[in-house]
């Protein structure tokens, strides 16, 4: 679906931010913040550090096969890991009922919630979906209870139509978190988004 169009070295900067691919010093950052309840509060728990490991290889073999993917945030002033933003086209063993798809997804760690960072680092990954892959929808998806996401979502533009919510095929029937809202960008209302 998504052709190799993009540098190998893709790299952008914000006034706060570096967004990069992922490098093997990150590893122990992604680490950390997946053992945060306070991240993982709408997955179905913590990740061990092996989880870790095997969620940054994937994260790794998408870049190299994609030439982009939900790739690491940092801080522009400092270096230090915040967590990931980016775009992805996801590969789950149990299709998901809107794919094939490009979505787009965050992680941060908690300290820097609240300040804007999830914002800065989407809209930079939505111009490059629209104008560099040239992609004509951009998704994202969240479980239900996850209002932090969703009001991310809401604010980039992105629209909610309720009979697409659905149930997430890797979680367990029964679960809490199973039930997902899906959002949409078309390129047609992010161009109205952006130009205002």
């Amino acid at each position: 679906m998504v052709d190799d169009v993009a540098d190998k070295s893709l790299r952008f900067e914000t006034e706060r931010l570096i967004l990069r691919k992922w490098e093997e010093r990150d590893l122990d950052g992604l680490v950390e913040m997946n053992a945060d309840p306070l991240v993982m509060e709408f997955f179905p728990s913590v990740m061990s550090r092996q989880d870790s490991e095997r969620m940054f290889e994937r994260l790794m073999f998408k870049q190299e096969k994609h030439g982009f993917g939900t790739c690491v945030v940092e801080a522009r002033d400092s270096g230090r890991f915040l967590g990931f933003c980016g775009l992805n086209v996801p590969t789950n063993p149990k299709p998901l009922p809107f794919g094939p798809c490009v979505a787009i997804g965050w992680g941060l760690i908690p300290d820097v919630w609240g300040k804007g960072i999830v914002q800065e680092a989407s809209r930079v990954w939505l111009r490059f979906g629209f104008e560099t892959l040239r992609l004509e929808e951009i998704v994202s998806f969240a479980a239900a209870a996850n209002w932090r996401s969703e009001k991310v979502m809401q604010r980039l533009g992105m629209v909610r139509d309720a009979s697409e919510d659905f149930d997430h095929p890797l979680i367990e029937e029964g679960h809490p978190l199973r039930r997902h809202f899906l959002y949409r960008l078309s390129k047609e209302k992010y161009l109205e988004f952006e130009n205002g």
